[in-house]
């Protein structure tokens, strides 16, 4: 018998399956679910992609080799010319298609001035006729183009542009003709992809060729090309692709057809276009989906255009191949956003799904059956999750999800894999992650009663998004004092006493709200936590209560972003007329106390130590070498992700051992060379002087401060070179500065 309870957990697998539903039949849409499916498709198909190089097909590339050796772009005509004849004449290709339109004549000048003597001041020279008439046909470089490409296997390409696109009215060159001319009375069920313009290449070149086709580009939402368009509709005939030309000419002329899942078009739903025995699957809107080889391109050899105009190219390679001509130069703008990479030659894309027709590996992308299929498996997640929650424990229900989820994504990748079916595994997934945190929630905050331990331990001492993240980990926390390495941190507004003589109390007690309400925010942001704050100083640490072995790296990373804050604070402070700030951070990595300390009148979750004592001196510190922020080698070691410059080896006041402190720049992968230079040049500067060499620091450090006069600790060392040269330091020297005040 149903309960109040039971029948409100029915209620929510029942609102969801309906929300998911509506979904996947069309009427709701759910872009983050597209997102992420989109992503999902992407990961799939760099699992799947070999790796390997085919060798039938090679990409003849104008390359930035190409346009310095053989003229800028667009190219002289009878440079493709002199191509078309090594490739056919000297390496024996199979068939080649251009990803390259020709729609204006050759514009070298040379022809123009010959017709412009010859209308001009050599009009009546006979000589100069008879020559010209001789040079001419050397000069009429779309014509020896056009003669090269006669009676070869040769494709030519061109564009369309659908409807309220750039370049819809546009209608530039000579149009072949269409590979299906009576589209609409021989397949008036199906709804082919319309064009409204194109630009199309040189009748003469046209007329030259034996195949034609349009680039394909239809890239998803987010701009990622994981499909090609393979037929387009203009003027109510229908035009095949690059591909499909390229195909059309293999298969000696076969003309394009359709396969239909019930054998006919009044019976089934299109699921395939069909040139001779190539047979290719397909979507509704005559797409197909591209099957990459690989995870960053040049899935296939590349033989650079210049080589094969030369006859410097390898013969085993080009022997047979088929042969796209395009180009991977960024300057001539062919690159793509691709599931493999950001900037993908667009010529290998085609390249690819050619690939992927040789092999049979195009997978098939909206099958009849996939909407009811989908229906039913959120269907039976939402039973089996519904009846665990109702019956079984929290763990088993958790155990239930996960096993669901993995039974689902084996699942697709096995239809992926030996059924070449790309049935979507998104859906499904966060289906069965929503329905089981609903599940979860309700149960929690319904079925369940009273507070967490944790949060009544620790609620009034720490930020409340580490008291969560403790709840939800469970972790053996305890206010008990114990010594453990974290990471501790001070920041201090500099000559506050001057900021706050110059403020009436009002304003002083805004600025200071002001400014450590953000700081606060990227402290706890940062999974610090604030241990007190001392008047415009504040005192916080990493790495405790909640265990984290990586507490140096939030330090480092709290503290670039509390000064990148500050940064933006200034400009509001400067229009509000209010002095702008400074701050100086001390870091330290280091074992210390922690835990519920103080008196019967009052106590505090806090941390003490010597550890804490020297990131108290490195915050002083930052006023004596100029700069925002110091921490101890401790923390740069235990931080490695960030590059760092050694500013000295020092002595503070109450320690005898000495230790290195370093300045935090940036994350390394942001690091540049001439930074790098200048670091490797500061090192060896250091170097020298660590080694009494005067002289040699000397030099390093004057040319790092002329280089760099914004960093005055290179004005220190020179300072104290100056010293030491009438003051030796003596040979048992450890280079170590040490400091007597605090």
């Amino acid at each position: 018998m149903f309960t109040a309870r039971s029948l409100i957990r029915v209620g929510i697998s029942l609102a969801l399956f309906i929300l998911f539903a509506a979904y996947v039949n069309g009427v709701l849409p759910l872009t983050l679910v597209d997102q992420l499916e989109r992503s999902a498709y992407d990961a799939r198909v760099k699992l799947a992609a070999s790796g390997t190089t085919d060798s039938r097909i090679v990409v003849v590339d104008i390359d930035d080799k190409t346009l310095k050796e053989q003229g800028q772009w667009p190219l002289p005509r009878d440079k493709f010319a002199q191509l078309m004849d090594n490739l056919f004449n000297l390496y024996h290709i199979k068939v080649v298609g251009f990803d390259v339109e020709f729609p204006d004549a050759d514009r070298s000048q040379d022809l123009a001035l010959l017709d412009q003597l010859a209308g001009g001041a050599l009009k009546g020279d006979p000589i100069f006729i008879a020559q010209a008439g001789k040079v001419r046909p050397q000069l009429e470089r779309d014509k020896i183009f056009a003669a090269s490409l006669q009676h070869r296997p040769a494709v030519l390409g061109y564009v369309f542009y659908p409807a309220n696109s750039p370049g819809a009215d546009q209608k530039l060159g000579q149009l072949p003709p269409p590979v299906i001319p009576d589209a609409r009375n021989r397949y008036p069920l199906i709804e082919f992809p319309k064009s409204v313009g194109y630009t199309a290449n040189l009748p003469v070149l046209e007329a030259a060729a034996a195949g034609h086709g349009y680039f394909s580009n239809a890239p998803d939402e987010d701009g990622s090309m994981r499909k090609v368009n393979l037929l387009q509709e203009y003027d109510g005939g229908v035009y095949g692709s690059l591909d499909i030309a390229i195909l059309q000419v293999l298969e000696n002329g076969a003309p394009v057809a359709f396969g239909f899942d019930q054998g006919t078009q009044d019976m089934g739903h299109l699921e395939d276009i069909v040139v001779g025995d190539a047979v290719i699957p397909v979507d509704d809107e005559m797409n197909a989906l591209v099957p990459y080889r690989a995870t960053a391109f040049k899935g296939f050899n590349y033989v650079s255009a210049t080589d094969v105009i030369k006859g410097t190219a390898s013969a085993a390679v080009l022997k047979d191949a088929v042969v796209y001509v395009g180009t991977s130069s960024p300057g001539l703008e062919d690159l793509r956003i691709t599931p493999v990479g950001q900037a993908y030659p667009g010529v290998e894309v085609h390249a690819n799904l050619m690939s992927g027709v040789f092999d049979n590996r195009v997978m098939q992308a909206h099958p009849q059956y996939l909407r009811g299929s989908l229906l039913i498996l959120l269907v039976l997640i939402s039973v089996l999750i519904t009846w665990v929650a109702m019956t079984r424990s929290v763990i088993t229900g958790a155990l239930a999800a996960v096993g669901t989820g993995v039974a689902i994504m084996l699942g697709n990748l096995a239809l992926w894999r030996y059924g070449s079916v790309v049935f979507p595994l998104m859906p499904p997934l966060i289906f069965l992650l929503a329905l089981y945190v609903f599940h979860l929630l309700y149960g929690f905050f319904i079925e369940s009663r009273g507070k967490r331990h944790l949060s009544k331990m620790f609620s009034q001492y720490i930020p409340p998004e580490l008291v969560e993240e403790m709840d939800t980990r469970k972790d053996n926390a305890s206010m008990e004092s114990e010594s453990r390495e974290l990471t501790v941190m001070f920041a201090d507004v500099r000559d506050f006493t001057s900021i706050s003589e110059a403020l009436q109390p009002k304003d002083l007690s805004q600025l200071m709200n002001e400014y450590l309400t953000p700081m606060t925010r990227v402290i706890h942001t940062h999974r610090g936590t604030i241990d007190k704050y001392m008047g415009d100083a504040i005192m916080s640490f990493w790495g405790a209560p909640l265990h984290y072995p990586d507490h140096a790296k939030y330090a480092v990373e709290t503290a670039l972003k509390m000064t990148g804050t500050l940064v933006e604070l200034n400009k509001t402070f400067k229009a509000k007329g209010w002095p702008e700030l400074r701050i100086g951070v001390g870091i330290t990595t280091g074992v210390m106390s922690v835990g519920d300390m103080g008196s019967e009148f009052r106590r505090a979750y806090t941390v003490m130590g010597d550890a804490v004592n020297l990131s108290s001196r490195l915050e002083g510190l930052t006023k004596e070498y100029k700069v925002q922020i110091l921490c101890s080698e401790m923390t740069k070691d235990a931080a490695p992700d960030f590059q760092y410059v050694e500013l000295d080896r020092v002595r503070v006041k109450g320690k005898e051992k000495p230790v290195g402190i370093y300045e935090p720049l940036m994350h390394k992968d942001a690091v540049g060379k001439e930074l790098k230079a200048t670091l490797l040049r500061h090192k060896q500067a250091l170097a020298a002087y660590r080694a009494q060499d005067w002289d040699g620091a000397e030099k390093e450090f004057f040319s790092l401060q002329q280089s760099n006069p914004d960093r005055p600790v290179y004005g220190m060392y020179l300072d104290r070179i100056a010293y030491f040269r009438g003051h030796s330091p003596g040979a048992g020297w450890d280079g170590v500065f040490t400091f007597k005040t605090k």
